[in-house]
């Protein structure tokens, strides 16, 4: 059996991504399918605008989400997971499995 790797050297592109305040949500919204940034915007309601610009485009820097502009007027702008991103989810899977394993339960906290 070969001896597994330890350091995990490429985990820091995931813990960028993970970093973001809003990816979590982004990524769960952007999940249900493709959508422009007001309806986005209208979905996570909690997000002020210039945090949802930021946090698109580092999601976008890192190849997790798709942003395609239409030139119509007014011009057109649709985000959507890409393939990076639609795996990325099972990272945050593993992560909520985790958590329902080991984490505190939310009302107790020390």
């Amino acid at each position: 059996m070969e001896q597994e790797d330890k350091s995990f050297p490429h985990i820091c592109n995931a813990l960028t991504i993970l970093g973001a305040k809003w990816a979590f949500l982004v990524i769960a919204e952007l999940s249900k399918g493709t959508t422009r940034f007001m309806q986005l915007q209208r979905n996570i309601q909690i997000i002020k605008t210039q945090s949802l610009t930021d946090t698109l485009r580092l999601l976008e820097e890192t190849g997790v989400v798709r942003r395609e502009v239409f030139p119509t007027v007014p011009v057109k702008v649709e985000y959507s997971l890409t393939q990076s991103g639609i795996e990325f989810r099972e990272v945050l899977k593993a992560m909520d499995i985790w958590a329902i394993k080991w984490g505190k339960p939310s009302g107790n906290q020390e």
